[in-house]
């Protein structure tokens, strides 16, 4: 894991956290954005967790240009910042983000919330999905038909799990939902991410909401 963090003594929280766990090992610090992209492609981490706020490029930023490297393509991006402001929340997912977190999270849901990202699924607090919605509900899609039209690619059961979890349901929770186990949802999601050229599964959310398969108030939000 990469930790990128303009702030010394965070970091060293960070990844006192993170070699606490059995599973998990930090392999380089950042204090930048610039340095981030760097280190990530110099070791080749499976997560980034990446702060926003940053001198000189930002968290975002950085997100975007990990995100848009083929080589770095097997590279998650976990946002952990102060700051759960709705255009923070979009961007970071427009940026590929994988995760969006509050710096409030409790440690075991933060090692939780890296395990999650790390195995490709998209992971959102639900401030940040509140966020998510209240700007897809501002932003609504200007061509309707032509949304309408990415999800012809998709079966009806693809259609359904993506829109389960856009809500904000997990796969397990999706799986006791449509009675199916958890590996038969996992490969709906793959096979929805494939036809839509989704990088990941918060990619595949942000769809959901951009074509209206998913509506506020629809679903519960169980996670």
């Amino acid at each position: 894991m990469l930790l990128a963090d303009d702030q010394t003594l965070i970091r060293a929280g960070f990844r006192a956290l993170i070699d606490s766990a059995p599973d998990m090992v930090v392999v380089g610090e950042a204090a930048t954005g610039a340095h981030a992209v760097e280190l990530a492609r110099s070791t080749r981490c499976d997560v980034v967790l990446m702060d926003i706020r940053m001198p000189g490029m930002d968290g975002l930023a950085a997100t975007r240009a990990i995100t848009a490297d083929e080589d770095l393509a097997g590279v998650r991006v976990l946002i952990l910042t102060t700051f759960e402001i709705d255009e923070y929340v979009f961007q970071a997912l427009r940026a590929g983000a994988s995760g969006f977190l509050g710096k409030d999270v409790e440690p075991v849901e933060l090692l939780d919330a890296v395990r999650r990202v790390e195995q490709g699924d998209a992971l959102l607090s639900p401030v940040a999905l509140k966020g998510l919605i209240a700007n897809f509900l501002a932003q609504p899609d200007a061509n309707p038909l032509a949304a309408s039209a990415r999800l012809g690619a998709l079966t009806a059961r693809e259609r359904e799990v993506m829109a389960l979890a856009g809500a904000g349901l997990g796969n397990d929770a999706i799986a006791e939902r449509l009675f199916v186990a958890p590996l038969t949802v996992k490969t709906h999601i793959n096979r929805a991410m494939v036809k839509l050229g989704a990088r990941d599964r918060a990619q595949l959310v942000v769809i959901a909401y951009q074509t209206g398969l998913v509506s506020p108030g629809e679903f519960p939000e169980a996670r």
